[in-house]
């Protein structure tokens, strides 16, 4: 995806302008009662971990108790239906994934909910770059090696993903175009699913945020073939990027961003930023979703408006080509 400003001093420049006043008069209002965050998919995933990631440092950063609340299905519009029928004062909040903002709109399978008019951007959490990943049965050991294997096999291989118009689902189809494959779709309902699946060798590939995948890796369950961006992941250096595997600008990395509904006062939204970003400077925070092969990035709310709407833009190409019919 394009490179974006990110860091403190990026933040601190586009962050609005709160007196300390007012951000005590919102902070205090938001204290009252716990605040819940809302993960439109099963326990497990990366959206639930990049949750549970700023679970309690936001809890002890605000003042209150932060719960972590799974409300997947129907394509993840139960959960969004569950924040945009809250009411509008910062006590529910989404933590939003690039596929539930972006890929679920390109496919039209949210039904009548747009992400850039229904929820208002707090700030980012993470940007990492995908983990592709195979079973160890399947005789490759690199991108390159899986492609030249499924060209020689058109139709044969198998690609899981957590559901119809999933990031999974579109990311394949875009890896499918660029490398000229042809591969067979096998959707889930969640990524617990997927990975069960997966290591019991049902299914031949899978992409995903690397939290998930990266203890797999490890202890040689899954086999690691290449992360999505054009530079390996700072965390799993020996892994390498598309590429280095022959593809350039694939431009696949996963986003995960904190969101309140339409209809909460600027003033909580904006101390709600202030807070989560000092939240993703804490060393301790960052080191723990390092571990996990999760990339701390935050982004301010502006910037978080253009990247998603240059990125619907482009994943409803992608669905275009595919000839993807959800809605």
């Amino acid at each position: 995806m394009p490179r974006h400003l990110t860091g403190r001093r990026a933040l601190l420049a586009a962050a609005p302008l709160l007196a300390a006043p007012a951000l005590a008069q919102a902070q205090s209002a938001l204290s009252s009662r716990p605040v819940t965050i809302i993960v439109p998919s099963p326990a497990g995933g990366g959206t639930d971990y990049a949750a549970r990631l700023i679970q309690e440092p936001l809890g002890r950063a605000l003042g209150t108790t932060v719960v972590v609340e799974n409300r997947p299905g129907g394509n993840d519009v139960i959960g969004l239906n569950a924040v945009l029928n809250a009411r509008p004062d910062g006590h529910t909040l989404l933590m939003g994934y690039c596929g539930t903002m972006a890929g679920r709109p390109a496919t039209n399978s949210i039904g009548t909910i747009d992400p850039m008019r229904d929820f208002t951007p707090i700030g980012q959490v993470s940007d990492t770059p995908q983990l592709f990943v195979t079973h160890p049965s399947l005789p490759v050991r690199s991108l390159r090696e899986f492609i030249e294997h499924a060209k020689q096999r058109p139709g044969d291989l198998t690609y899981a993903s957590a559901g119809n118009g999933s990031m999974h689902h579109l990311g394949a189809e875009l890896l499918k175009q660029r490398a000229g494959i042809d591969l067979l779709h096998v959707p889930y309902r969640g990524t617990g699913e997927t990975i069960s699946d997966l290591i019991a060798g049902r299914v031949h590939f899978y992409m995903n945020s690397p939290p998930p995948l990266t203890p797999l890796v490890r202890d040689g369950r899954l086999r690691a073939l290449s992360v999505s961006s054009n530079e390996r992941h700072p965390g799993m250096p020996d892994i390498p990027s598309a590429a280095e595997e022959g593809l350039r600008d694939l431009d696949l990395n996963v986003w995960f961003a904190l969101y309140a509904p339409r209809g909460v006062p600027a003033e909580i939204n904006a101390m709600l930023t202030a807070k989560l970003n000092e939240v993703l400077e804490q060393p301790a925070l960052r080191t723990r979703a390092f571990e996990a092969g999760a990339l701390v990035r935050p982004l301010s709310p502006a910037d978080i408006t253009a990247r998603l709407a240059r990125e619907t833009a482009a994943w409803r190409e992608v669905v275009r080509a595919a000839n993807i019919s959800l809605g």
